[in-house]
C-alpha cells in the first residue's frame, strides 16, 4: 500500500483551463475548490473566471441511496468490535462468517434499491448514475463473497468447489431469468432459448434443474428417449460432495472417478452422436476445454469458466492449487489479444491468496473507502493481516479505516458515524477526532450540544472549550446573554463569563430588571467561575429575597456585596438607592452597626467620585438628590436602630 504503481487518473473540469491560464486551488476536509487565476501561461495578465469548481472525491456520500449503505454498515462493524477476544477461535469463525454475509445483504439491498430507482426515474442522467452505482456494488460484493469462501470461511478441499459453485451461481443469476422464461412458454422444449437453459444450468452444475427442463424436450420424441434417459442417468449420478455426510474426501474422489469414466466411455461409443446438444453436454460432463471454451456467451466470465472447469476437471481442488487454474483459466478465457480489467486483476489476486494486493487494488479501482476500510477491518479480526504494518507507523486496518472515516466527516450527518469509526482507531483515532471535530461547522444549538457531548464522553477538553467559545461569541452577539453567559460557564471562561454578566448589569440599569432569570437563579457553584458573575448572582438573589418579602436576609446580602467589595464600584449608587426601600420600612432592618457601613460606603462613593464632564447640570442635580434621599433615610433609620436597640438593652 505505500507505493502506487499506476498513473493516477485525470479528472477533467468542464470549463477550468480553456483559456491557457494558471489553476488555482485550495484543499478541503472532503473536496477541492479549483479555479482560474489571472495569470496566463504567457502573454499579458487578463481577467479570470468568475467560476470556482468543486472537485469532490467522494461522490457516494452524497447519494441518498448510499447513505443508508453506510449507515447501517456501521451498526455492523460497531457490533464487530464488541467480539471478545477470548472467545473460542472456532466459535469466532462463525460469528465472523456471519458478520461478512450481514455486509454483503446491506450491499444487496442497496444494489436493488438503486436498481428500482434506475427504472422509475424519468432523467435520463440520474439513470445512468444509478446505473454505474449498480455496477460498482456488483463488483464489490462480488469481491467481497470470493474473500469470504477463500479468507473468512476458509473452506477446504471438497467443501470450497461447492462454495464457488454458490459464488458463481449468486451472481450469475440471468440463467434462472431465462429459465423461467422457457419453462412458462406454451411449448418449452421448442422455446429458441431451451438448449442455451440446460447447458447453463449443467455449467453450473445444477444437475436436478437441467434433468427437470430435459425431460420437456425427451416426452416429445419417444424415438430418442433412450439417449435422454442415458444423458438423465448420467446427471443424476454426478456424485456431489456432503460436508456434513460420513463420506471422505477419498471416497468421494474414487466415485467421482468412476462417474467420470463413465461418461467418457458415453463419449467415446458415441452414446450421443445423435443429438449434437446432448453429446455438448456430455463433453461438458467430461471437463473438455474446448467444448467449455465454446460456451463462453454463456459462461460470460473467466471465473465461470474457472469453476466450472474445476467441477468437472478436479472437484476435490486444495486452496493451495487454486491459483494456477485461475492464472491459466483466464488466459485460455480472454485469449492472447484481450486485456484484464481491474475487476479481474483483483479476483485473480484473491485466487492467489495475496490479501494485500486485493486491498490495494481495490483501493485504486474503486471511488470510495468504505470497501476497503470495511473488508479490511474484519480481516484484521481474523487475524489474516497481522504482518503488515505500513512504513509511517500505523497498520493497514486503520489507515484505511482512517480515510473512511475522515471522508465521512465531510458529509453534514454522517460525521456522526465517523467518530465511532476514530473510536476504534488505538494509534491514531483520537488525535485524528480531535482534528476533524474542529471543522464540523456548528450551524445550531443543537448541532452544536451533540459536538460538544462527543468531545466530553472523551475527555477532550481543549475542544470543549473551544466550541463552549464560538456559541457562547455567536449568542452574545444575537444579544442572547442567557444562552451566552451558558456556554461560557461550560467552557469555564472566566473572562468572558465576566463580560457577559458586565451585559446583564448593564441591561439591568436600563431596563429595571433581569432577563433569563432561571438561569440566574440556578447558577450554583457556577458563580464562583469570576467575581463579576458572583456579584450578578447575589445581586439576582438579592431581588429575589426582596420579592418575597424576606426583607432582613436581602438587607444581609445587600450589605455583604458593598462592604465585601464584591459590587464593582460604579454600581454602588445602584445599590445603596435599592436600600432605600428597605430603610422606609416601618419595620427597622437595618441595625446600627450596618446602618453606620451603608454611611461609610456613601460617603467613601462620593469623596472617591470625580466629576465626569459628559454629565450634564441635571444629571448631577439627580445624584446629588438621591445623595440627600439617601442621607435622610440612613439618618432616620439609625435614630429608629438607637432607640430600638437601647429599648432591648434596658
Amino acid at each position: 500500500m505505500e507505493e502506487v504503481d499506476v498513473e493516477p487518473s485525470t479528472t477533467v473540469i468542464p470549463g477550468a483551463g480553456l483559456h491557457q491560464k494558471h489553476l488555482g486551488f485550495e484543499w478541503g476536509p472532503g473536496d477541492l475548490l479549483v479555479y482560474e487565476t489571472n495569470y496566463k501561461l504567457q502573454g499579458p495578465r487578463s481577467a479570470g473566471s468568475l467560476f470556482v469548481h468543486i472537485v469532490r472525491k467522494d461522490e457516494d456520500i452524497c447519494s441518498p441511496i448510499l447513505r443508508k449503505l453506510f449507515n447501517e454498515s456501521h451498526l455492523i462493524f460497531v457490533g464487530l468490535q464488541k467480539i471478545k477476544e477470548d472467545v473460542p477461535s472456532k466459535n469466532k469463525k462463525s460469528q465472523f462468517v456471519s458478520i461478512s454475509k450481514n455486509y454483503r445483504s446491506v450491499i444487496r439491498a442497496c444494489m436493488e434499491e438503486l436498481q428500482q430507482n434506475a427504472v422509475s426515474t424519468q432523467d435520463g442522467s440520474l439513470a445512468s448514475q444509478y446505473g454505474d452505482q449498480v455496477s460498482i456494488l456488483l463488483a464489490i460484493e462480488l469481491i467481497w463473497n470470493l474473500c469470504e469462501v477463500l479468507f473468512i470461511d476458509a473452506a477446504p478441499a471438497g467443501s470450497l468447489l461447492l462454495h464457488l459453485l454458490d459464488w458463481v451461481r449468486l451472481h450469475k443469476s440471468d440463467v434462472d431469468t431465462r429459465a423461467r422464461e422457457v419453462l412458462q412458454s406454451d411449448s418449452p422444449a421448442l422455446h429458441q432459448s431451451y438448449w442455451d437453459v440446460v447447458i447453463s444450468l449443467v455449467l453450473q452444475g445444477r444437475t436436478d434443474e437441467a434433468r427437470q427442463v430435459l425431460s420437456k424436450r425427451a416426452s416429445l420424441r419417444a424415438e430418442s428417449s433412450s439417449v435422454f434417459k442415458r444423458m438423465d442417468g448420467l446427471l443424476q449420478t454426478m456424485p456431489i460432495f456432503n460436508p456434513s455426510g460420513t463420506q471422505t474426501l477419498t471416497e468421494f474422489d474414487v466415485k467421482w472417478r468412476h462417474w467420470h469414466e463413465e461418461c467418457d466411455r458415453c463419449l467415446q461409443d458415441n452414446t450421443f452422436a445423435s443429438n449434437r446438444h446432448l453429446e455438448t453436454i456430455c463433453k461438458i460432463l467430461v471437463g473438455d476445454e474446448d467444448t467449455l471454451l465454446e460456451q463462453k456467451e454463456l459462461l460470460s466470465t473467466w471465473y465461470h469458466f474457472l469453476v466450472t472447469r474445476l467441477l468437472f476437471t478436479h472437484p476435490t481442488i486444495k486452496p493451495p492449487d487454486l491459483h494456477y487454474y485461475a492464472q491459466s483459466s483466464m488466459n485460455m478465457f480472454l485469449g492472447p489479444r484481450a486485456s484484464p480489467e481491474p475487476l479481474d486483476i483483483i479476483l485473480l489476486s484473491a485466487f492467489e491468496f495475496d490479501l494485500h494486493q486485493v486491498i490495494k487494488d481495490c483501493s485504486i479501482a474503486l471511488n470510495n473507502w468504505w470497501f476497503v476500510a470495511h473488508l479490511t477491518d474484519l480481516l484484521d479480526h481474523c487475524k489474516l493481516l497481522q504482518s503488515h504494518n505500513l512504513h509511517f507507523g500505523s497498520n493497514l486496518r486503520e489507515f484505511l479505516v482512517l480515510e473512511y472515516a475522515s471522508g465521512l466527516f465531510s458529509h453534514h450527518s454522517l460525521w456522526q458515524l465517523a467518530v465511532d469509526y476514530f473510536d476504534h482507531c488505538p494509534e491514531f483515532g483520537r488525535v485524528y477526532l480531535e482534528l476533524q471535530i474542529e471543522r464540523v461547522p456548528l450551524d445550531t444549538e443543537r448541532k452544536a450540544i451533540k459536538v460538544l457531548r462527543i468531545c466530553e464522553d472523551r475527555q477532550m477538553s481543549e475542544q470543549v472549550r473551544s466550541i463552549c467559545k464560538i456559541m457562547a461569541k455567536r449568542a452574545l452577539r444575537n444579544n442572547r446573554l442567557g444562552s451566552a453567559l451558558s456556554w461560557s460557564i461550560r467552557a469555564k471562561d472566566a473572562a468572558f463569563a465576566t463580560l457577559i454578566s458586565e451585559r446583564f448589569l448593564q441591561d439591568y440599569s436600563n431596563k429595571g430588571s433581569f432577563t433569563d432569570l432561571d438561569l440566574l437563579d440556578n447558577l450554583g457553584p457556577a458563580m464562583l467561575l469570576s467575581d463579576r458573575l458572583t456579584f450578578l448572582g447575589k445581586y439576582r438573589e438579592f431581588h429575589r429575597l426582596y420579592g418575597e418579602n424576606r426583607f432582613s436576609d436581602a438587607a444581609k446580602l445587600l450589605l455583604s456585596l458593598m462592604t465585601a467589595k464584591i459590587a464593582p464600584r460604579n454600581l454602588w449608587m445602584t445599590l445603596l438607592t435599592d436600600a432605600l426601600p428597605l430603610l422606609e420600612q416601618k419595620e427597622v432592618i437595618f441595625s446600627v452597626d450596618q446602618t453606620y457601613e451603608l454611611m461609610s460606603c456613601l460617603e467613601e462613593l462620593n469623596s472617591g467620585t470625580k466629576p465626569d464632564s459628559n454629565q450634564t447640570d441635571q444629571d448631577d442635580d439627580i445624584e446629588s438628590t438621591k445623595t440627600e434621599l439617601l442621607r435622610l433615610a440612613l439618618a432616620r433609620n439609625l435614630a429608629m436602630a438607637i432607640v430600638k436597640e437601647g429599648t432591648i438593652e434596658t
